[in-house]
């Protein structure tokens, strides 16, 4: 398997929800992105991806949704001040924990074909949160909703075996 991994730096700010310690305030951070990209075989130029277009796609993307925003969940009150004061926002689903903003950056760049493996979210130079894609049970890597759906199935048929053996 080769893999290649493109590092891009950006900053953000955010605040957790729900959360007891400092970070339930806004703050900010100089984050760094690793995205690994792997296959089993190389393409006709001797590459798993061109770093040029990793960089071009990825690195766009995030400088123009993630840089210099306040990634806050839809339900955060601050949301509806920072929009009023036009203050740049990227709103999420999920608590915008690291984890889940490497989870944000991988489907992402699996959404756009990329053939992603893992994203790690450097929050700080000895805070890193790491997304991998799963893997079916014959190997196979799973990507972004194929891994959530693998594992809403392995969970039901978990289920369905402690409610047989019952």
């Amino acid at each position: 398997m080769y893999t290649v991994t493109k590092a891009i730096e950006f900053c953000y700010g955010h605040r957790l929800l729900n959360y007891a310690g400092k970070c339930r305030y806004l703050h900010g951070h100089n984050g760094r992105a690793e995205i690994d990209l792997s296959s089993e075989g190389l393409d006709a130029r001797g590459m798993v991806r061109d770093f040029s277009e990793i960089k071009r796609v990825l690195h766009t993307w995030i400088d123009r949704e993630l840089d210099h925003k306040m990634l806050l969940h839809r339900k955060d009150p601050a949301l509806a001040l920072l929009r009023r004061l036009g203050e740049p926002v990227f709103v999420m689903d999920a608590n915008p924990t690291a984890e889940a903003i490497a989870r944000l950056i991988f489907d992402h760049t699996a959404s756009l074909g990329f053939p992603v493996t893992a994203v790690r979210l450097w929050e700080t130079a000895s805070s890193v949160a790491t997304y991998r894609a799963g893997r079916d049970r014959a190997g196979t890597i799973l990507a972004g909703e194929e891994v959530s759906r693998a594992t809403k199935r392995a969970a039901r048929t978990r289920v369905r075996s402690i409610s047989t053996a019952a």
